[in-house]
């Protein structure tokens, strides 16, 4: 039985799912592996699907306080192997100047995010991907001032966790900014 949830289209945005924020890479979430499942289960259930992806230059000032990750042509800046690409109708690159830090999908340089999802009617946004603290964060908020009504898969985002206690404070801070947590089983 649905909740609450928008009758109207519904898009989910997967944020950087992608191989060097899982274990193994250059800056993982150690539960990124554990998502990739949870979002592959709810992916036919959406009208539309956006990936975002940092997309960084090899030279960049977001290195000055990350270390190298997600650098456009590498493996580490491919999406996770597991994840049902097939599902995803649009990329939106971000972080793609050596300027910009690119935490929010609605900073894609290759697409006007908010543009795409209102021209196709889109009232609902369900939220998942890496990392909770920084860009899942950046996007939901950003939607959110968009005018979306905003949902947090809750086991579909995993953090970087740079201090303990990072993702629940997220968590928290995206609830009260008006963001509505769910678990996937409600979808």
């Amino acid at each position: 039985m649905r909740t609450n949830l928008p009758s109207k289209r519904r898009a989910l945005v997967i944020v950087d799912l992608q191989k060097d924020f899982c274990p193994g890479g250059a800056l993982p979430a150690a539960s990124g592996n554990d998502i990739v499942h949870v979002i592959n289960q709810i992916l036919p259930q959406f009208d539309f699907v956006i990936a975002s992806k940092d997309w960084h230059p090899q030279q960049t000032v977001h290195f000055e306080t990350w270390p190298p990750h997600c650098i456009r042509g590498t493996a580490g800046a491919n999406l996770h192997e597991e994840l049902h690409t097939e599902a995803i109708d649009q990329l939106a690159l971000k972080g793609t100047g050596n300027t910009d830090d690119g935490y929010s999908a609605f900073e894609a340089t290759n697409l006007d995010m908010e543009f795409e999802l209102k021209k196709r009617g889109v009232e609902g946004i369900f939220i998942t991907g890496i990392a909770t603290e920084y860009c899942v964060k950046a996007t939901a908020m950003d939607a959110l001032k968009s005018g979306f009504k905003v949902y947090l898969v809750e086991e579909g985002v995993a953090a970087v966790e740079k201090e303990k206690g990072d993702h629940e404070k997220a968590i928290r801070e995206m609830k009260e900014a008006g963001c509505i947590a769910v678990k996937a089983k409600e979808i």
